[in-house]
Parts: C-alpha cells; structure tokens; sequence
C-alpha cells in the first residue's frame, strides 16, 4: 500500500533531519567556541565549520538509505539522491542562521523539506520487498 510507504518516507526524513540538524547545531557551537578561544584571528574555526558542514551533508543520504532499508522498502535511489541533494541545498542556504547562538533552520523550510521527502518517497520504488509477500 503506497500510504505505508509514504508514513515510512516521513518518518525516515523527519529522523534523518533532526540528527543532521542537532549535528550542525553542535558542531557550528563547536567552530564558534573554537575562533573565540584562538583569539578570533583570521581562518579560526574554519577547519570546525567545514568538518561540521561536511559531517551534515554526507550521512544525510546514508541516514535516508539506512532508514528505507530498516523499514523494509526497496526502490529508494530517487528518494536518496533527492533528499540528499536538497538537503546540501536548503542548509547550505540557511547556514548564516544555524551558524548563529541558538540559531536554526526555519522550522517552515524544515517542514517543506520533510513534505518534499515524503512525496518523493512515495513516488518510488515498488512499494515493499518481494520477499515479503
């Protein structure tokens, strides 16, 4: 049934974006703590923020896959490489408001993205695994 797929699709998105998120959250505090403990000199904390933006965008895809795997549906290559690519997309557009004390990503734009992954989920794949019939 397509709506199984499409609560799975939510619920893998909804989970996969809060780890990336609590990640960035954490990780931007890491890289500000970071240039104001070296005195705030040129490039302080660069190495924290790219390593922060990096470990964010490379397991979201993982995070997608894993999730879909667990749930025990096939067919997810659109819906990984999608919500990876708009998840690189939408953070990287609202890095200047995450990358601020208490600052996150609009809960609206995470909302869309949690919608937007959700649809594509259940756009795909042949709905459940062969073996499960």
């Amino acid at each position: 049934m397509r709506y199984v797929r499409l609560v799975k699709g939510a619920v893998t998105v909804a989970a996969a974006t809060a780890a990336c998120h609590a990640v960035m959250s954490g990780g931007y505090a890491w890289a500000r703590d970071s240039a104001t403990a070296s005195g705030d000199s040129l490039f302080s904390g660069a190495f924290e923020f790219l390593f922060t933006t990096a470990a964010s965008w490379a397991p979201m895809p993982l995070l997608l896959w894993f999730g879909m795997l667990v749930l025990r549906e096939s067919g997810n290559t659109v819906f990984v490489l999608v919500g990876g690519l708009v998840w690189a997309v939408l953070s990287g557009y609202f890095i200047d408001d995450i990358d601020r004390v208490g600052g996150h990503i609009p809960i609206p734009a995470l909302a869309a993205y949690v919608l937007l992954g959700t649809a594509v989920a259940g756009a795909g794949g042949p709905g459940h695994r062969p073996d499960d019939a």
